[in-house]
């Protein structure tokens, strides 16, 4: 005789599941995940927010370590969508294993926690002038868009110019990982930094 399963889609079960599922997921352990995953599906949970929760976790865990993470994830809640249940199991069951596989990083969690941070006590700082928009005489007058370097006209499309408001303006949020893709990520901005270092401002 069949046990029944232990969850209860709107109590605490329903939250340890989930939070077995992406602890499993992130600690790279592939059947633990499928587990957890079956106990959430079999028991009768919505495939499309076991989906949601795969996709946050793609960009969350993951991120540009395996930028196709992201895009297994969506594909598994398309697929959920489409077919629903019980076909949806397997493209989810693809998905989990494709997270747990992946190389992990969470350089870009970590980077918008910081902007989410500095947005609060920033939110009222003006945009540099070189950045703005300049449609009209006017605004051109007062200086909107003046000294603006248009990155097309440089020499491998670097230029060196202020991006962020003054009191900001040295801020790094982003700070991949030498993991996966991120790695090559990594390497491309150490030389984009060291290229503007070497040209005159």
């Amino acid at each position: 005789q069949r046990k029944n399963l232990l969850y209860d889609r709107a109590g605490e079960e329903h939250y340890n599941i989930i939070s077995a599922l992406h602890k499993s997921l992130r600690d790279s352990d592939p059947d633990a995940s499928l587990y957890w995953l079956g106990r959430m599906l079999e028991a009768g949970e919505d495939p499309l927010y076991v989906a949601r929760r795969l996709i946050r976790f793609a960009s969350e865990d993951i991120g540009l370590a395996d930028p196709q993470a992201l895009t297994q994830a969506v594909a598994a809640q398309q697929a959920a969508h489409f077919i629903g249940m019980p076909e949806a199991n397997l493209a989810l069951a693809q998905a989990v294993v494709y997270l747990a596989t992946a190389p992990k990083s969470n350089a870009l969690y970590a980077a918008y926690a910081s902007v989410q941070e500095d947005v609060e006590r920033t939110r009222a700082d003006p945009v540099p002038l070189h950045l703005r928009n300049a449609p009209t005489p006017l605004m051109r007058k007062i200086g909107y868009g003046k000294g603006y370097r248009y990155a097309h006209d440089y020499e491998d499309a670097q230029v060196e110019q202020q991006h962020l408001p003054d009191a900001i303006k040295d801020r790094t949020y982003y700070h991949p990982s030498e993991r996966g893709y991120e790695k090559s990520v990594k390497e491309r901005l150490d030389a984009f930094a060291a290229a503007r270092l070497r040209k005159p401002s």
